[in-house]
């Protein structure tokens, strides 16, 4: 039996690659880092989203951030070091992966690491709304 797709409807054209998206993201939803999301307006219209995310005794060496096809991935990989000794070890050093699907023209502008919380603000600029007419020719 084949599977009905929300993105199905004869009138949504082009949405193949959104759907594999949102089902590659589906199956990524992990709890770990946990993370905010703060939403903005600035004066001349435009959203700015002020990503939070928990990565306390990660340096900026261990955290990785890419954009790629409309998906921003953030990675976290830690170095056990080997000349420690732990009597009780309570805070693993636990690898990460976390993805956020972004709406087009939306831009990765900041990313800042400060008190064990990495801030990553996503820019949406105000776009203009255009509209133009078709011409009909004739066969």
């Amino acid at each position: 039996m084949s599977r009905v797709s929300m993105f199905s409807a004869p009138f949504l054209l082009g949405f193949d690659a959104f759907e594999e998206r949102i089902d590659r993201l589906s199956k990524a939803a992990d709890g770990y880092p946990p993370y905010n999301i703060e939403r903005s307006l600035d004066a001349e219209g435009a959203e700015t989203f002020l990503i939070s995310i928990a990565v306390a005794g990660f340096a900026e060496p261990d955290l990785e951030l890419t954009v790629e096809d409309n998906q921003l991935l953030v990675r976290g990989r830690q170095k056990d070091d080997a000349s420690r000794e732990y009597l009780h070890r309570g805070i693993a050093a636990r690898q990460f992966q976390r993805n956020f699907l972004l709406a087009d023209g939306m831009v990765v502008k900041d990313a800042i690491l400060r008190n064990g919380m990495l801030m990553i603000a996503v820019v949406r600029p105000r776009a203009e709304k255009i509209a133009r007419r078709i011409e009909i020719r004739s066969a």
